[in-house]
């Protein structure tokens, strides 16, 4: 229950789009647990596991961003590999993994010396089996990562296996028994510099259009391209209001035109993360345009007719039955 939009919007990041401070630090803490476990797995005699580059493990996703919203559902790691004398090519946009010289850890993963990267995945699934605390381990659907449930938490980790180049670029896993490269620091560093840029207020604005995204839009936008928008959007301006519904609004406008655009990867590599059909495209401006006439009304009501209850029921048309009732 609310008295104004500004604690309405409070009390809906705090209840429903953020999440939990307490899970937050639990799952923060148990990140750093699972980081031991899995450096002792090399160790493991019988286990021939490949050897680790601890010092290029990175915590990468919307959990490391600050950009995930509730319920925290999992979080993601990439676990560096040395490389041991194996070596790369490059092929168009796929890498190899030259193994002929490289320890016998990684020989045993190979196919006529190219390192498998399907075997590099089933080989961290089973062995997280010898992660303390272990319930079940299986492949992510993408083929990229291990996904790990532990008994403990709600969460499970999405555990990549990575290598580290003299690029600067990691390869993973790409589904095909081959390697792409990445760089999700980039990412990291974009999401922190933008929302520095801009007076903190990019972190909190992304995550309740990402609620909206996910709950109220009419075709949910992948949750990494969405980032990219709202990031995109918030760059097009000289400075971002100190109020987050003038924001929204903004956004709202912004977005019924600019989904018909390319939303590049900024680190590129992927290059238009924009893949929509113009049919999807056209929905999503659709219900943006709409939202954004409904945002108007909703600033008007509370800016012009001084009716804090009007806007607010204004805002529970945009964001749904979560956002806090007038009280």
């Amino acid at each position: 229950m609310a008295t104004s939009v500004n604690s309405a919007f409070s009390e809906f990041n705090k209840d429903s789009v953020n999440l939990d401070p307490d899970r937050t630090s639990k799952a923060n803490s148990s990140r750093d647990w699972l980081w031991g476990q899995l450096n002792k797995l090399d160790a493991k005699e019988d286990l021939n596991f490949p050897f680790k580059y601890e010092d290029k493990h990175i915590k990468f996703g919307s959990f490391a961003r600050k950009t995930k919203i509730r319920e925290l559902d999992d979080i993601d790691l990439m676990f560096c590999l040395t490389a041991n004398g194996a070596t790369y090519t490059l092929s168009g946009s796929t890498y190899y993994i030259n193994t002929p010289n490289a320890g016998d850890r990684l020989k045993k993963m190979s196919d006529n010396d190219i390192l498998n990267s399907r075997k590099v995945v089933n080989k961290l699934k089973s062995a997280l089996s010898e992660v303390e605390h272990y319930k079940s381990a299986e492949l992510h659907s993408r083929g990229e990562a291990a996904t790990l449930n532990l008994q403990t938490y709600e969460w499970v980790f999405d555990i990549v296996p990575c290598f580290y180049t003299d690029t600067g670029l990691y390869l993973i896993p790409d589904c095909n028994g081959n390697w792409k490269a990445t760089d999700p620091r980039i990412d990291q560093n974009l999401v922190t510099e933008t929302n520095q840029n801009y007076n903190g207020r990019v972190l909190q604005l992304i995550r309740t259009l990402k609620y909206w995204n996910r709950h109220n839009s009419s075709c949910t936008i992948a949750s990494y391209m969405f980032e990219q928008i709202v990031i995109n959007f918030a760059k097009s301006k000289t400075e971002l209001s100190e109020w987050i519904d003038f924001n929204i609004r903004d956004f709202f406008n912004y977005l019924s035109t600019h989904i018909y655009y390319a939303v590049n990867d900024p680190k590129g590599i992927q290059g238009n993360l924009n893949s929509l059909t113009y049919e999807q495209k056209k929905s999503i401006s659709d219900k943006a345009q709409w939202a954004y006439n409904k945002a108007v009304e909703a600033i008007s009501a509370e800016t012009d007719e001084k009716n804090q209850e009007k806007a607010i029921n204004k805002w529970r048309e945009i964001f749904g039955n979560q956002f806090p009732k007038y009280e």
